[in-house]
């Protein structure tokens, strides 16, 4: 009889959905501790809370902190860039909360932050949906082409750091090649790629298909919004300050622990860059992946295990509780402030 009672549950796609979500956010959730406890599983957590309580020098913690928040507000007017061609204004404060509610919402469940974001400035600012994330998935393209670039950099700067990371990690480089080289990956991406377009091609002639249709082509207009923005020059132009940034927040960190603050703006690169494909990992905030990442490269620079260990949690740890301090403030008070708010319309703006 119980099993016949789960099976029925079962059937009901709305609960169907929702174990599957908590079972993935699970899954997620238990990978990010695994890789966590084996970092840290041998430390001496005495020395390590004794040295973040006395050793720490917190002002370059702070100038971290600011430096991120600098990003913040330039990835907001690089959005709002990226909105114009589409004759969409949203107002700075909603997109800088909604960008602010996506790195919160990330710490809790991977890869739903930019999700979340489009669904509170839809809602508040009353633009499609689509339109909004086609903008977003434009930027993780342009992130992502900034890793490389970052790759490149660091290779023409450190490639010998690089070459010594490979070969103290093989294991590394063997799962990353082996990820990339597997056909199964391009033969799924391809199915998804063809079976997608398949779809359209019938759903065009059945009903509901009208509404398909008007959902690809405003993702598409969000897609290719940057190749009609007038402003792209800004736009090129917050993107290297975001990632100027980002590099400042974790070289700044270097200088609040004594066995970091004496190396130089190459060991930063290398080890901002190798922290940054750690990012890649499906778990909340890098958890683990960018512990493990940032040991490994301080290691290159003669920093003993131990201590790096020490630096990842004091810049991964101060650098999320912040996000989630401001992030929560700004999803209380993103309510408040559109309260008696009205979006303009098109026309609105326009004329303006």
């Amino acid at each position: 009889m119980l099993a016949k009672l789960a099976k029925q549950i079962l059937n009901i796609p709305v609960l169907k959905k929702k174990i599957l979500n908590i079972l993935k956010y699970t899954a997620f959730t238990a990978l990010g501790v695994t890789l966590f406890w084996l970092v840290y599983r041998d430390q001496d957590f005495t020395r390590i809370f004794q040295t973040l309580k006395n050793d720490v020098d917190y002002k370059w913690v702070a100038l971290a902190l600011v430096l991120g928040m600098l990003s913040h507000i330039s990835r907001t007017m690089r959005w709002k860039i990226a909105l114009e061609p589409l004759g969409e204004k949203p107002k700075t404060s909603n997109a800088f909360i909604t960008v602010m509610a996506a790195y919160f919402m990330n710490l809790l469940l991977p890869r739903m932050g930019e999700v979340i974001r489009c669904g509170l400035l839809s809602k508040y600012e009353k633009i499609p949906f689509t339109k909004l994330f086609g903008t977003v998935i434009t930027e993780r393209i342009v992130d992502v082409l900034m890793l490389f670039v970052l790759l490149l950099m660091t290779s023409i700067v450190d490639m010998d750091k690089l070459v010594e990371f490979g070969r103290q990690n093989p294991e590394v480089v063997s799962k990353v090649k082996a990820l990339l080289q597997s056909p199964v990956l391009w033969i799924v991406f391809a199915s998804c790629v063809v079976g997608f377009f398949i779809y359209l091609k019938f759903a065009s002639r059945k009903e509901g298909g009208n509404k398909l249709i008007k959902f690809f082509n405003e993702f598409l207009l969000g897609i290719k919004s940057i190749l009609s923005m007038k402003r792209y020059k800004a736009y090129i132009a917050h993107t290297f300050f975001i990632w100027l940034m980002y590099f400042s927040m974790l070289y700044s960190m270097f200088f609040s622990l004594d066995f970091t603050k004496h190396l130089s703006p190459s060991a930063g690169l290398t080890t901002f860059t190798m922290t940054s494909f750690s990012m890649v990992a499906p778990v909340q905030g890098g958890i683990g992946a960018w512990h493990f990442m940032a040991e490994k490269a301080l290691s290159l620079y003669g920093v003993e295990s131990a201590d790096g260990k020490l630096f990842a949690l004091l810049a991964h740890s101060s650098t999320n509780i912040f996000i989630i301090l401001v992030g929560a403030i700004c999803l209380i008070l993103l309510p408040v402030i559109n309260k008696n708010y009205r979006p303009k319309s098109k026309a609105e703006i326009e004329n303006n």
